[in-house]
């Protein structure tokens, strides 16, 4: 069963940085796609930003594109995000999601419902 940790959120000031990490255990990265999703309170879960399983193909949400940037070392079982220009809007709890390659791909690789094993998130909050 794979499993999915989040780190790296925390306290920034509007414009600043972080650099999120999503470590996966229980089965090699290279056979999940992976989303990150975001839930600010009182809102639906909201994709934004998608890596396929090479890497070769990401895709982000219109309010962030731009702004982050997903990676993923298969070496080391990990997925990034780095977010950059950081709004208050921004904030929120981020998760990492994984499909499985057995899997159709999805058309809509930002939709929640397209990924089967979630982390237990990591806050992120943008206030001065």
């Amino acid at each position: 069963q794979v499993q999915l940790v989040e780190s790296g959120g925390g306290l920034v000031q509007p414009g600043g940085s972080l650099r999120l990490s999503c470590a996966i255990s229980g089965s090699p990265l290279e056979y999940y796609r992976i989303g990150w999703f975001r839930q600010a309170p009182g809102k639906e879960r909201e994709g934004v930003a998608y890596i396929s399983r090479s890497g070769r193909t990401t895709d982000y949400g219109a309010s962030v594109e731009g702004r982050l940037a997903i990676s993923r070392d298969d070496a080391k079982n990990t997925v990034y995000l780095q977010m950059n220009g950081l709004k208050p809007e921004d904030t929120g709890v981020y998760y990492c999601a994984a499909s499985h390659a057995s899997q159709p791909t999805p058309r809509r690789v930002l939709d929640p419902a397209k990924y089967g094993y979630w982390g237990q998130g990591t806050r992120v909050t943008v206030s001065s």
